[in-house]
């Protein structure tokens, strides 16, 4: 970004430009890059240089919603900066994203709605200095990925997305937030469901998807939601028939009702195959867990300059486009990060990790 003049000292004072190496990333990977600071007209001393990670997230109070700037984690770089009149002090980091950091790039473009970015601060006698947002495009792991090519091949439409803080019933959580991923449902339910939401909970070692149908009221019925509740290694989703297995989870909201299908326990056979002896470890197994769990390596498919290296299987990038086009209209997708922040009338609140 731009070279920002820090205000505490003034005229002549020293600046900073914080450098991404690249702005390409995923859960569990690393953000690095160079804090640069350029030394002014004098010496000039810095208590400590932080950086942090933010995404807009929306607040439920009562009947209101309100939106704000959550930083959801927090490093101190370095401390005792010392910087010398005229000479660039150039700082490496190693910024880690944490495991459930929102999704802001899907199919090769951004996701609407969603930003995250970093942000640089200085501490200066004691007063913190806000810089400049860089925003960082956040793309969906390999396991993710594979259940967003599902909703692509099925004919789900993108309908919008955001990250609303709270928790969720039933599934651990590092965050105080979640991001919710809107689509309209394919043809043949949109009689019976509106909408569908899609989240993602992902840890380490495994990864939580969490649906949500919203039913339409009927003659004879009132509407409803019904939950989805699948927990898989992140093995293990790159191999499910997500397809079948969304598919499957539909017919039966769209045929009991509003009832919770998925917590019931039952044999699923959109996953028969894979788990041996019809054991479901998706639907409603409350218990799943005791077996060998698979991690990833440290790459995520990304090569080392940051492009991702797992393709998006076909419908995916343009269910969003497609999407995006109805819900954004003639603005431009992809802001700059300061402009969608700064429209928040200046709210700023952190969820920190436990």
């Amino acid at each position: 970004m731009f070279k920002r003049m820090l205000g505490a000292f003034g005229v002549g004072g020293p600046s900073v430009d914080t450098v991404l190496d690249s702005p390409h990333a995923a859960p569990g990977q690393l953000v690095t890059g160079q804090v640069r600071i350029q030394g002014g007209s004098a010496d000039a001393e810095i208590g400590q240089v932080v950086l942090s990670l933010v995404t807009r997230v929306e607040v439920e109070h009562g009947d209101h919603e309100y939106g704000g700037v959550s930083e959801f984690f927090r490093m101190v770089v370095q401390q005792g900066v010392r910087v010398p009149a005229g000479q660039l002090q150039a700082i490496p980091f190693q910024l880690p994203i944490p495991w459930e950091t929102p999704i802001t790039a899907v199919g090769g473009g951004q996701l609407p709605g969603m930003t995250v970015g970093v942000r640089t601060e200085l501490v200066i006698a004691g007063a913190p200095d806000k810089g400049d947002l860089d925003p960082v495009l956040i793309h969906p792991l390999p396991s993710q990925d594979a259940v967003l090519n599902a909703f692509g091949q099925l004919g789900f439409q993108f309908r919008s997305a955001d990250v609303e803080a709270g928790r969720l019933h039933g599934v651990p959580q590092e965050l105080g937030f979640y991001q919710e991923i809107e689509f309209f449902p394919p043809a043949q339910f949109g009689g019976a469901v509106s909408q569908v939401e899609l989240t993602f909970v992902a840890s380490p070692h495994e990864l939580y998807v969490i649906l949500e149908a919203d039913k339409r009221g009927g003659m004879f019925s009132s509407g409803g939601d019904a939950f989805g509740h699948f927990r898989v290694s992140h093995q293990e989703a790159q191999g499910t028939d997500w397809a079948s297995a969304i598919n499957g989870w539909l017919a039966q909201v769209a045929q009991r009702g509003h009832a919770n299908p998925a917590f019931g326990g039952g044999h699923n056979p959109a996953f028969g195959g894979g788990h041996g002896g019809g054991y479901n470890p998706a639907f409603g197994q409350p218990g799943y867990g005791g077996h060998q769990q698979h991690g990833y390596g440290g790459h995520h498919g990304y090569d080392q300059h940051g492009h991702h290296g797992h393709r998006s299987g076909p419908g995916i990038g343009g269910m969003v486009a497609a999407g995006a086009a109805g819900v954004v209209g003639g603005m431009v997708v992809g802001e700059v990060l300061e402009e969608v922040f700064e429209d928040d009338g200046g709210d700023d609140f952190a969820f920190g990790e436990e």
